[in-house]
C-alpha cells in the first residue's frame, strides 16, 4: 500500500519514519511544508494527484503549547479547520481506502467525570486556554463520521495524550511542557541559572513517547477495521504532575532546585483518559505492546536535543 503522511518532518512524523521497519509491505511517503501548503486545496488536490495514495496518516497541524493557544487563538482554529478539511476532501476524492487522523485529549471537556473516554467527546466545552484549537480538531472527528456515514468511507480519528520525544519542538515559549522543560533545563545547566517552572507544577498529565504512539499507528493500520476513535494514552495509573516530570528532567542535567514562577496558569487541571479501548485492541490482535517508561523515555529526548542542539526545532 502507498501511504501518505502529512507533517512528516515534525515529531510523530519522524517517529512513524523511524518506526517503519514494522510495515515492509507498505511504502511511505513523508509530507512536510516544504512540499505545500495545505490550508490551500488546490494545492492538497496536485499533492493527490503526484502520490495517489492508498491510505492517508494526517499529522499536519499547527499546534503548540499552553501559552501558544492563548496567545493565537484564531491562527490555531482556522490553520486547522483549513488543513483538516481540505485532506478529508482530498482523501474522498482520490478515494482513499483507509485514513487516520490526529486528535488530542484536549478537545475532552473541561468539566467532566473522569476517566475521560471516546464517548464523552462531545460532552461539554473544552477547557477555555484552549478552546480555538480544541474545536478545530473536534471538527475533524465530526467531518469523518460525516463522510463514514454518507460515503462509507474508513476514516478514524485517534486521540493521543500529551505527546514528546526526539524531533518535537524545543521552543521556549511555544513548545509543549516537556521539550520546553528539557530546554530551559539545557540553558540553565549550560549558564549557572536557575531552572524555573512556569506555573505551581500541580497540573496532572499522561504522556506518551513518540515512538510509543507511532507503532500504535501502524498496529492500527493492519489490524484497525472500525472507524470509532481511539485514545491512544498509557494508563490512568500512569498520569504524572508537571512537578513530577520537571524533576526527571531535572535529573538528567544534574540539577537539584527547581524554581517555581506561580504567575503563570496552569491551565487544565487534570485530563484523566482511559485507554480501555486501546488496550482492548491489542487483546484482540494478541499484540504485546510495552509503553516505554516515562524516565526512559525523557533520557533519549534529552540525548536526542543534546546531539541536535544546533539544528532541532527551538
Amino acid at each position: 500500500m502507498k501511504i501518505l503522511v502529512t507533517g512528516g518532518s515534525g515529531l510523530v512524523g519522524q517517529a512513524i519514519n523511524s518506526e517503519k521497519a514494522m510495515s515492509p509491505h507498505h511504502k511511505f511517503t513523508f509530507l512536510t511544508s516544504k512540499d505545500g501548503d495545505l490550508r490551500s486545496l488546490d494545492i492538497c488536490r496536485a499533492i493527490f494527484t503526484t502520490h495517489q495514495p492508498d491510505i492517508v496518516i494526517h499529522l499536519a497541524a499547527n499546534v503548540g503549547g499552553l501559552y501558544k493557544n492563548m496567545k493565537q487563538p484564531v491562527e490555531m482554529l482556522n490553520d486547522n479547520l483549513e488543513m483538516n478539511s481540505n485532506i478529508v476532501k482530498c482523501c474522498k476524492e482520490f478515494q482513499v481506502i483507509k485514513a487516520i487522523f490526529c486528535l488530542s485529549t484536549c478537545i475532552f471537556p473541561d468539566k467532566t467525570t473522569y476517566p475521560i473516554d471516546e464517548t464523552m467527546l462531545h460532552n461539554g466545552p473544552p477547557h477555555s486556554s484552549n478552546a480555538a484549537y480544541a474545536y478545530a480538531k473536534r471538527m475533524l472527528e465530526v467531518q469523518c463520521a460525516a463522510y463514514n456515514k454518507e460515503y462509507h468511507t474508513n476514516y478514524m480519528c485517534i486521540i493521543p495524550t500529551n505527546i514528546f520525544g526526539p524531533h518535537d519542538n524545543f521552543h521556549l515559549k511555544d513548545s509543549h511542557v516537556i521539550p520546553g522543560l528539557i530546554h530551559k533545563a539545557y540553558l540553565a545547566k549550560q549558564s549557572c541559572k536557575p531552572f524555573t517552572l512556569l506555573g505551581s507544577g500541580r497540573a496532572l498529565r499522561q504522556f506518551i513517547y513518540s515512538n510509543d504512539l507511532a507503532r500504535i499507528i501502524l498496529y492500527l493500520l493492519d489490524y484497525y477495521y472500525d472507524s470509532e476513535p481511539m485514545i491512544c494514552s498509557v494508563g490512568e495509573q500512569d498520569e504524572v504532575s508537571i512537578d513530577t516530570v520537571a524533576r526527571k528532567v531535572a535529573k538528567q542535567f544534574d540539577i537539584d532546585d527547581i524554581y517555581y514562577d506561580d504567575t503563570y496558569a496552569d491551565g487544565q487541571y487534570k485530563k484523566t483518559a482511559s485507554n480501555k479501548r486501546l488496550l482492548d485492541f491489542f487483546e484482540k490482535n494478541n499484540i504485546d505492546f510495552q509503553f516505554t517508561p516515562i524516565e526512559k523515555a525523557i533520557e533519549e529526548t534529552v540525548k536526542w536535543f543534546k546531539d541536535n542542539y544546533d539544528t532541532c526545532r527551538k
